[in-house]
């Protein structure tokens, strides 16, 4: 090992190595492995938390944003731990998203926008435009639990349809 670092975000370790047979050299990060939660999804199919899928998400809400990657990095790290530290067995991919949400809502408008309109699933112009109308009238919300117009809005809309309180 030539080189032995803390990662970027704190949670991880930076190690520059070499190839003992051929001399290349690589890196490896190392992360702290927490027993993450089993996600369970709106159709009720559970499945193991995943960092990667979080990443794939951000980046395709911030394609051709001027957003630096160790942003989205830090996102998917401060909701990993999150959940990692909330003690439930499981949790709802809806609060994910909701947390999610928050941090892309600071970050970048437009990125925020495309994520949600993906995770709602508009099939609208009208629901954009009531996005639009709700970003322009909220105000800034404490990303640690706080209730958001996006969870009145479910709530309005499972009443509607005859739904529970349950999470979707």
């Amino acid at each position: 090992m030539l080189d032995s670092r803390e990662g970027r975000d704190g949670l991880s370790i930076r190690r520059r190595r070499a190839c003992n047979g051929c001399g290349h050299r690589f890196t490896t990060r190392e992360r702290i492995d927490e027993a993450v939660p089993i996600v369970i999804k709106r159709d009720g199919t559970r499945q193991p938390f995943d960092r990667e899928k979080i990443m794939r998400g951000l980046e395709a809400a911030c394609r051709k944003r001027p957003v630096k990657r160790d942003r989205l990095e830090s996102i998917v790290s401060t909701v990993e731990q999150w959940s990692a530290t909330r003690g439930d067995r499981e949790i709802f991919a809806a609060e994910i998203g909701e947390r999610i949400m928050h941090h892309l809502h600071e970050l970048d408008a437009v990125a925020y926008v495309r994520f949600v309109s993906v995770y709602r699933s508009f099939e609208s112009v009208e629901e954009f435009e009531h996005l639009l109308q709700e970003m322009e009238k909220a105000e800034k919300v404490d990303v640690e639990g706080q209730r958001t117009l996006f969870e009145a809005a479910e709530e309005q809309k499972r009443r509607a349809q005859g739904g529970g309180n349950g999470p979707p």
